[in-house]
């Protein structure tokens, strides 16, 4: 599961730094579509990068999520009987909501495929037009709101998630924990941040 997470946040953050390029004009953040489609193409075929990625997120996202099923059966096997009284325990309120945020963010990337990459449901929709589509689709404030939800849950997914991976793959030392929460919260403020700042850019005028 710590392996899938990491893998996965490796794209999140190389997608995150890709979406700012509409900061750069639309020749930026279009041409740099086309340069992704033709990278390798002379082994892979014209868009073999991007179906290498994706069909690598699909065994990723499938192994995390059956990994997670595993791990709560698992815990429900440990104490099939529920405590009488359970007494408040230090948690996070990202360890809390990792199910549920978890659900939220495979909601919004199946409307995030069909919008952005598919198209249908982009009030403009042309293939590569990837300024004009961003734009048409973040002028409407109930697609910002949820576009907004579902990058909050994928911050505090990431928070809870890395702290996690790091202390599954070894960095669990006691000398260590502040120093990984610290690096978690960084990590997941950065990408929330920066994925938040292109639609309320849209939203308020300053892209457009």
């Amino acid at each position: 599961m710590g392996v899938t997470g990491l893998a996965m946040l490796l794209y999140v953050t190389v997608h995150m730094v890709s979406n700012l390029k509409i900061f750069l004009g639309r020749d930026s953040i279009d041409g740099y579509a086309v340069w992704l489609r033709q990278l390798l193409d002379g082994l892979l075929g014209y868009e073999g990068v991007v179906w290498v990625v994706r069909v690598g997120l699909v065994v990723c996202v499938v192994l995390h999520m059956t990994a997670a099923i595993q791990l709560a059966r698992r815990a429900r096997k440990a104490r099939p009987a529920g405590y009488q009284h359970r007494a408040k325990v230090q948690g996070s309120y990202a360890a809390r909501t990792m199910r549920w945020g978890g659900v939220i963010l495979a909601l919004f990337i199946v409307y995030h495929i069909l919008d952005l990459t598919a198209g249908v449901l982009n009030p403009n929709g042309v293939h590569l037009a990837v300024y004009d589509n961003v734009v048409a689709d973040f002028q409407r404030w109930y697609v910002v709101l949820f576009y907004a939800a579902a990058v909050i849950a994928l911050g505090f997914h990431i928070r809870h998630g890395l702290w996690s991976a790091l202390q599954s793959l070894g960095a669990s030392s006691a000398a260590r924990q502040k120093a990984i929460q610290a690096f978690s919260f960084g990590v997941a403020f950065v990408i929330t941040a920066g994925f938040l700042s292109v639609p309320f850019a849209v939203l308020t005028g300053l892209v457009g």
